[in-house]
């Protein structure tokens, strides 16, 4: 079994301090955030960035600065910055932090709810133009999923050669309007990927860590972080990112499952530095 690649949500762009007042904003709190999931055990650094008010954005110039700071406390880190962005951003809004030509970046493979009126909307030809821009640039795709339809749109699109192998995809499982976390749910989805497809899971709210369990006994990889969840354990709140890479480390020790460093998760993920 592969060395397990640990990645840290550090922020997101809808949880705010109100949630948990350890959710970073400011570029010196993102890059802290950051050094500490690293330091911690994590090989990826998801990336989305806040104004200094906490106000999501996909301003370009907010994405160099945080890298920045981030490649300066921990300069072997791989950091995927988000093309998802927030509900209601255009397209070229989203897309602006790819042109920092980045090793990582995630694509989002189709249409979902995100409870009351929001849709967070990836059109077919939404998801095509995001992949040609991102194999334009020589940028890894992180494929994510909400449901199993969005498996089959990515393993489509990657028959006619619009996506790029090795393919690897982020189960992002327990969303109001998404796929459940329940254990059947996480086979499901591991068993519709080709078998040389690498995986990782998202658990929500209180799935992150049952999924994260579940991912390290079946050779996947685990995605924790403030995006996801801004609880240590039920009703207590976690200090930093780093806790919650702690705990998903003290996990895989307990089963056996070893850390990637960021050059094993290149290496695991085929990108190439």
């Amino acid at each position: 079994m592969e060395k397990l690649i640990i990645t840290a949500a550090i922020c997101g762009a809808e949880v705010t301090k109100k949630h948990n007042p350890n959710v970073p904003y400011t570029v010196e709190e993102i890059a802290n955030e950051a050094e500490k999931a690293y330091r911690a055990g994590a090989s990826i650094i998801h990336l989305h960035v806040r104004n200094d008010d906490g106000t999501p954005t996909q301003d370009k110039e907010r994405f160099r600065a945080c890298m920045e700071a981030i490649r300066e406390r921990c300069p072997d880190v791989i950091i995927q910055p988000s093309t998802g962005g927030a509900v209601g951003m255009t397209n070229e809004e989203r897309l602006q932090p790819v042109y920092l030509k980045p090793e990582m970046a995630t694509l989002d493979c189709g249409t979902v709810n995100f409870g009351g009126d929001d849709i967070f909307v990836n059109t077919e030809n939404t998801i095509i133009y995001f992949a040609n821009k991102i194999n334009e640039l020589g940028i890894k795709p992180e494929l994510e999923v909400f449901d199993k339809g969005m498996v089959d749109m990515a393993l489509r699109l990657h028959k006619k050669g619009i996506i790029k192998g090795p393919l690897h995809f982020n189960f992002v499982m327990g969303v109001n309007g998404g796929i459940s976390g329940e254990p059947r749910d996480l086979i499901f989805l591991s068993e519709s990927i080709p078998k040389d497809a690498t995986w990782t899971v998202t658990g929500i709210g209180r799935f992150e860590f049952p999924l994260a369990t579940m991912a390290i006994l079946m050779g996947g990889n685990v995605r924790v972080g403030f995006e996801d969840n801004v609880y240590i354990s039920k009703g207590v709140l976690a200090n930093s990112n780093a806790e919650l890479v702690e705990k998903v480390v003290r996990i895989a020790k307990e089963l056996g499952r070893e850390i990637a460093t960021p050059d094993e998760a290149r290496k695991i993920l085929g990108i190439v530095r």
